[in-house]
C-alpha cells in the first residue's frame, strides 16, 4: 500500500543527484553547500529513492547546525524519511532525532520552536511524540504569539492521533483556557478551531457565552464561527434559530470575505424572508464594491441561485442588482441582464426600461471597443421587455430605430426584428414607426436590415401618403436609372471596376456614427444632390444606399426591393382615387424592375443574377401587368397573416416553457405537516417564528424530499465479471458534473480468504484516475464495496477497463479476473438548451468540427425518426413545431444542447421520404471540439435504427 505525501517538491529527472556528491557536501563545512545537497537529498527521496545511508551523515553533520534554512531543511528531511520498519514498528535510530526535536522545542530563537512545532503536525508516530508532549505543552504559555500559534495546532493533531486522547487527555480544557486569555487573533482562530475539530461542544459553548462580541473578533475566528455554526445547523435544524442572530450581526463585519460567507450561510440555513433579504442586500453591496471580475461573477451566480428559489425578494432589489452595468467587463453585463430580464414585473419595468435606455445612450458615446456587442445586448434586453409589457414600447422604439443604421450589423438587425414585432404587437405606434422608418431607411448600411425594414415598409404603409413616401423612399435609395450605361466601347472595362469601389464607399459610410434624427436634409433636397451623374450612380452617404448594395452583386436584395415596390403599387390601387398616378407609379416600378434584370445579366458586375432572384423579379412584372384578385389577396394579406401566426406560436412556446419550470415537487398526501400557529412562541424571535414558518410551507411542497429515484439506480448498476468467476463484482455509476464515482461490491464466493486483493482501473479518453487502488483482505464468501474516483475533463465518450487481482494462500502467483469494460456515456454529460436561430447560424459557421451521418433507419415516419433522434441524444428542437407540420415528404430540422462543460452542440437533420417509403438523408454534427462531434455521431448511428 502506498504511504501519503505530505509535501510535494518540482524535480528534474534531467540531472540526477548522486548519493556520494551529497554526502560531500553534507560532510563539509560550506553552508550554501549543505543547503543545496539538503534540497537535493529531500528530491530524490520524493522521487523514490531510498538513500539510507544519508542518515547518520545528516544526524552527524546537519542536526548540529545552528543556520535556519538548514534547520528547517532538516524537518523537511524527517518528514518524508520511512520512520517504521515492515511491521509498523518505529526504526530504533530515530530515537537519536528525538533529543533534536526536544532541544528545538526549547530553542531560543522563535523561528526554530515555530517550524518544529509545525513539523510535529504532520508526524503520526505516537513513541516519538510522546516524549515531546511536555515540551509542547510549555510553548502554549510562550510570549510570542507565532510560538503559541503553532503550538496549539500540534496540540490538534497530536490530539487527532488514533491515541491522541490518551496522549493528550485534558487538551480541550488547556485549549479552552487559553482562548479566553489569548489576545492575538490567528491564535484564538487556532485555539477555536482545535475546540472546533476536537470538542465541538465547548466551542457552542464559548461561542453562545460570547455571543455580544462575535463581531469584535478577527476576521479568521469569524471564518470559522460560521464554519461551526453551518455543522451545527446541519446536524440539528431545530438549533438554528439563536444561530442566524449571530449570523445576521456578523453582515455588519468589516472583512468582505465573511460578509459573502454570511450570505451564503443564511441562504443554505434559513428561508425567512428577513433572512434572505438580508443575504440579497449583501450580495448587490458587494457586487458593487469589489473591483476584482472574478468575485462579481461569483455574487451574480448567487444572487441567480436566489433568484429561482426566492424570486419575491430579488425583485424588490432589480435596480442595485442593475448597477452592475457599470462594469465594462461583456461577461459581467451578459449575466446582470439576464437575471433582471427574469425579475421584471408591472411595478419596475419603467425604472429597468429607463436605467436600460440610459445605458444605450452611454455606447453612442464612448469609444470602447466593444460598444457594439454590449450595444446589442442591450437591445435585446429591451426587446424582451417591450414584449412582456407592451405599454413600454412606445417609450423605447423610437430611440432604438436611431441605431438602424449602426455600423455593428448585429444589433442594427436586432433593433430591425425589434421594430418588426412592435409594429405588430402595438397598432397604436404603427403611424408614428412608418414615418420614423421611412425618415431613417437611407441611413442603413446592411443588406439583411435593409430587407427586413423593406418587409415592414411593404406590409404597414397603408394609408395613401404612407404609400406614396414609400415608393419615393425607395426610388430615392435606388438612385437614377439605368444602373449603368454602355455608351462607349471604352467605358465598359471602367464600369466593371466600379463595384468594388461601391462597397468601399459602403463601409466608409459605416463610419460616422448614428445620425441625429431629423436634422439632416430632407429627402426632397438630397434626391436633387445625388442624382447628377448619367453613368454608374454609387451610392452616397445621404442617399443610395440601396444602389450602393445592389452594385456590390447582392441581388437576393434586389429581390426583396422589387417585391415591396410590388406590395405598394398593389396598395395603392386601393387608397388611390385616380388612375392616372397609379399607372405612374406601375410604369416606374416596371422600368425599376427591368432595369434590375438588365443590371443582373450585364458583364458589369462580377457574378450574374441567380436563378431565384430572377423568377422572383419576373414574377413582379407579370403581376403588376395582370393582377387578380386572389393573386392581390396573397400578397397584400397572407404575408401578414403568417407573421402574426409565427408571433403568437412563439409566445404559446415561451409560456408554455414557463409552466413547465413552475412546476416544483409535491409532498405525498400522508406526510405531517405542522401547523405553526399552535406552536409555543415563547422566547422566540420575528426572524425564527418567520423561519419555522417557511421550514413548514418547504415541508408541505415537498421541497426538503430528495428525489431517491430506486428504480433508477438499478439502470445504473453494470455487471463486471461472470456467475462462475471466483470474485464476483458489480458496479453503480454514477456521474456527477466533473467526476464519475464508481461503487463497486466485489464478492468472494470461494471458500477461501483472498489476500491483497485490488481492483485495477485504467481509462482511455479525457478520464483520469484520483487515487491509487488499495489491497484488501476478503474472507470466504464475504464482500467488500470499493469506490473509485474518476475525473472528467472534456465531453466525449470514455472507456474504463479494469482487473481484479488477489493472492490465496495454496496459489503462489497472483489471480487476475478481467471485468466488464465500463462506457461512460455522452448523454450524461449534454442536456437541452435553447438558443435563437441567428446564435445558431454563426456557431454553425465557426465550429470546425463537423460529422455526418447517413441516416439509415427502419422508421418510415419522418416527425417519428426526428423524436428518436431527439431522445437518443437528449437534444431540444429548435425549429418552430408549424414548421415540421404537414405531409410533405421533406424534413429539415435544427437540434441544440449544451454540455456541462459549457460546450456547444449543434445537429441538423434533413431527411426525405423515397418512393419505397424508406428515409434517407443525413444528419449532421457541428462542434467545437473533436470529442463531441466523434461521440455524438457514434450514439446517432448506434441509436438511429429504431425500432425496438
Amino acid at each position: 500500500m502506498e504511504k501519503s505525501c505530505t509535501l510535494l517538491v518540482h524535480f528534474d529527472k534531467g540531472t540526477p543527484a548522486i548519493a556520494n556528491e551529497i554526502k560531500e557536501a553534507l560532510e563539509g563545512n560550506d553552508v550554501p553547500a549543505k543547503v543545496d545537497a539538503m534540497k537535493k537529498a529531500i528530491s530524490l527521496l520524493l522521487n523514490g529513492e531510498t538513500l539510507p545511508q544519508l542518515f547518520i551523515t545528516i544526524v552527524r553533520y546537519v542536526l548540529p547546525s545552528e543556520d535556519h534554512t538548514i534547520q528547517k531543511l532538516l524537518l523537511l528531511y524527517l518528514e518524508i524519511i520511512e520512520k517504521t520498519d515492515a511491521k509498523g514498528r518505529v526504526l530504533p535510530e530515530m530515537i537519536l532525532i528525538c533529543q533534536n526535536l526536544r532541544n528545538n522545542l526549547q530553542h531560543p530563537n522563535e523561528y526554530i520552536r515555530g517550524v518544529t512545532l509545525r513539523f510535529l503536525c504532520r508526524l503520526n508516530e505516537t513513541e516519538i511524540i510522546e516524549p515531546l508532549i511536555p515540551s509542547v505543552l510549555q510553548n502554549l504559555e510562550h510570549r510570542h504569539p507565532f510560538i503559541r500559534r503553532n503550538a496549539i495546532l500540534a496540540v490538534m493533531a497530536i490530539y487527532k492521533l488514533p491515541q491522541g486522547e490518551q496522549l493528550l487527555v485534558d487538551a480541550p480544557e488547556m485549549i479552552e483556557k487559553v482562548l479566553s486569555t489569548e489576545q492575538d487573533q490567528s491564535t484564538k482562530r487556532n485555539a477555536f478551531l482545535m475546540l472546533f475539530t476536537c470538542a465541538q461542544d465547548r466551542a457552542i459553548n464559548y461561542l453562545l457565552t460570547h455571543v455580544d462580541r462575535v463581531s469584535e473578533w478577527g476576521e479568521l475566528l469569524q471564518m470559522v464561527v460560521l464554519e461551526l455554526i453551518r455543522k451545527v445547523c446541519r446536524t440539528n435544524r431545530g438549533e438554528k434559530g439563536k444561530y442566524i442572530k449571530i449570523i445576521i450581526s456578523l453582515l455588519n463585519a468589516p472583512s468582505t470575505a465573511v460578509i459573502y460567507e454570511c450570505a451564503g450561510t443564511l441562504v443554505s440555513l434559513s428561508s425567512a424572508p428577513t433572512a434572505i433579504r438580508s443575504a440579497a442586500g449583501t450580495y448587490c453591496q458587494l457586487l458593487l464594491s469589489q473591483s476584482d471580475n472574478n468575485v462579481k461573477l461569483i455574487v451574480l451566480d448567487r444572487l441567480n441561485e436566489l433568484k429561482t428559489s426566492h424570486r419575491d425578494i430579488m425583485v424588490d432589489l432589480i435596480m442595485d442588482v442593475l448597477r452592475a452595468l457599470s462594469s465594462p467587463n461583456l461577461d459581467i453585463r451578459r449575466k446582470t441582464l439576464d437575471i433582471v430580464l427574469e425579475l421584471i414585473t408591472p411595478r419596475n419595468i419603467n425604472e429597468v426600461v429607463l436605467m436600460l435606455k440610459k445605458e444605450v445612450v452611454k455606447t453612442q458615446n464612448g469609444e470602447l471597443e466593444k460598444n457594439g456587442e454590449y450595444r446589442q445586448m442591450l437591445i435585446q434586453a429591451i426587446h424582451s421587455c417591450a414584449i412582456k409589457f407592451p405599454e413600454v414600447a412606445s417609450t423605447v422604439v423610437h430611440l432604438l430605430m436611431d441605431f438602424l443604421g449602426d455600423s455593428n450589423v448585429a444589433s442594427a438587425i436586432d433593433v430591425v426584428v425589434f421594430v418588426r414585432e412592435i409594429i405588430e404587437t402595438n397598432p397604436k405606434l404603427r403611424v408614428s414607426i412608418i414615418t420614423r422608418l421611412l425618415d431613417t431607411f437611407y441611413q442603413i448600411r446592411a443588406a439583411r436590415v435593409c430587407s427586413c425594414a423593406l418587409w415592414i415598409i411593404g406590409e404597414y404603409c397603408l394609408s395613401l401618403s404612407e404609400v406614396e413616401n414609400g415608393i419615393a423612399t425607395i426610388k430615392q435609395c435606388l438612385g437614377e436609372l439605368p444602373f449603368y450605361s454602355v455608351s462607349e466601347e471604352g467605358e465598359a472595362p471602367d464600369t466593371s471596376k466600379k463595384p468594388p469601389q461601391a462597397n468601399s464607399i459602403t463601409v466608409s459610410s459605416r463610419r460616422p456614427a448614428i445620425l441625429a434624427d431629423g436634422t439632416y436634409a430632407t429627402q426632397s433636397a438630397a434626391s436633387e444632390t445625388s442624382f447628377s451623374p448619367p453613368t454608374i450612380v454609387q451610392g452616397t452617404p445621404s442617399s443610395g444606399n440601396l444602389r450602393s448594395l445592389l452594385l456590390t452583386g447582392d441581388f437576393f436584395l434586389g429581390s426583396v426591393v422589387m417585391c415591396t415596390l410590388t406590395k405598394l403599387v398593389l396598395r395603392l390601387e386601393e387608397v388611390q382615387p385616380s388612375r392616372v398616378e397609379v399607372n405612374k407609379a406601375s410604369t416606374q416600378a416596371l422600368l425599376i424592375m427591368v432595369s434590375m434584370l438588365q443590371l443582373g445579366q450585364s458583364s458589369v458586375l462580377p457574378h450574374p443574377i441567380d436563378n431565384d432572384s430572377y423568377d422572383r423579379i419576373l414574377l413582379c412584372i407579370r403581376l403588376l401587368c395582370n393582377t387578380g384578385d386572389d393573386i392581390r389577396k396573397i400578397w397584400l394579406q397572407s404575408c401578414r397573416q403568417s407573421f402574426v401566426k409565427m408571433l403568437s406560436e412563439k409566445q404559446l412556446r415561451e409560456t408554455e416553457e414557463l409552466k413547465a419550470k413552475a412546476q416544483v415537487s409535491h409532498a405525498q398526501p400522508d406526510d405531517l405537516i405542522d401547523f405553526y400557529h399552535l406552536k409555543s412562541r415563547k422566547g422566540m424571535s420575528q426572524l425564527e417564528l418567520e423561519d419555522e414558518v417557511q421550514d413548514d410551507l418547504k415541508r408541505a411542497t415537498g421541497e426538503f424530499i430528495k428525489d431517491g429515484d430506486d428504480a433508477n439506480k438499478l439502470n445504473r448498476i453494470l455487471q463486471l465479471t461472470g456467475f462462475s468467476d471466483p470474485v464476483y463484482a458489480e458496479a453503480y455509476v454514477t456521474v456527477h458534473h466533473y467526476d464519475i464515482v464508481l461503487d463497486v461490491t466485489v464478492i468472494n464466493r470461494t471458500k477461501e480468504t483472498l489476500q491483497n486483493l485490488c481492483l485495477e482501473l485504467a481509462t482511455m479518453g479525457d478520464l483520469k484516475l484520483v487515487e491509487r487502488p488499495q489491497n484488501y483482505t476478503l474472507a470466504p464468501e464475504s464482500s467488500k464495496q470499493i469506490k473509485a474516483n474518476i475525473k472528467v475533463s472534456s465531453t466525449e465518450t470514455g472507456v474504463i477497463f479494469g482487473n481484479i487481482v488477489y493472492e490465496t494462500s495454496n496459489v503462489l502467483e497472483r489471480t487476475v479476473v478481467v471485468l466488464n469494460d465500463i462506457h461512460i456515456d455522452i448523454m450524461d454529460y449534454i442536456s437541452p438548451a435553447v438558443c435563437t436561430d441567428a446564435a445558431f447560424r454563426t456557431m454553425w459557421a465557426e465550429f470546425e468540427w463537423e460529422n455526418k451521418v447517413a441516416v439509415n433507419t427502419i422508421i418510415q415516419d419522418e416527425k417519428e425518426f426526428l423524436d428518436h433522434i431527439m431522445k437518443s441524444t437528449n437534444m431540444k428542437c429548435l425549429t418552430a413545431p408549424s414548421a415540421l407540420d404537414g405531409e410533405c415528404g421533406f424534413l429539415a430540422a435544427n437540434l441544440y444542447a449544451k454540455s456541462v462543460f459549457g460546450e456547444d452542440a449543434l445537429v441538423n437533420v434533413s431527411i426525405e421520404k423515397q418512393a419505397d417509403g424508406k428515409l434517407s438523408g443525413y444528419i449532421r454534427i457541428r462542434s467545437k471540439t473533436q470529442g463531441i462531434a466523434l461521440s455524438l455521431g457514434d450514439k446517432i448511428t448506434l441509436k438511429q435504427k429504431g425500432g425496438s
